[in-house]
């Protein structure tokens, strides 16, 4: 897997990924950016939840559940000196589907953040990592 990122002035850069998508970061006004893009850190917190995201709806799917939506809201808090790590970042889950069962998501959950998530099971390694889920009827 590779990625490049490219400075682009300012605070600006644009990364490109080796399947050649690209994305824009870019950093506050009070540091020189000009609000152009999500911050690296955010990005981090982005490829966390796209990652879990996918593994939960890739389970249930498997599986023959209904699922119909899944949204991973990720809240995170980091040091109040640098380096500004992430200390705790949280995962809530809201999975969506037709007569979808509290312990079939609650299995894939676990599945995405002890087994299969990659992003996740790194970043346990510096933060500490938790989640919980609900579970909507369509």
């Amino acid at each position: 897997m590779r990625a490049t990122v490219k400075w682009t002035g300012e605070a600006s850069f644009e990364g490109t990924s080796g399947s050649g998508h690209t994305v824009i970061m870019d950093g506050p006004p009070d540091a020189g950016g000009r609000d152009l893009g999500v911050r690296p850190m955010e990005m981090l917190l982005l490829g966390l939840g796209g990652c879990t995201a996918f593994d939960v709806v890739y389970i249930l799917q498997r599986g023959r559940h209904p699922v119909s939506d899944c949204v991973v809201e990720v809240e995170a808090e980091r040091a109040d000196t640098p380096p500004k790590v992430f200390t705790k970042i949280h995962l809530h889950y809201k999975v969506r589907g037709k007569g979808l069962k509290d312990a079939v998501v609650e299995r894939a959950v676990r599945l995405s953040a002890e087994k299969y998530c990659s992003a996740s099971i790194m970043l346990r390694e510096a933060a500490e990592l938790s989640h919980d889920f609900e579970v909507l009827s369509d």
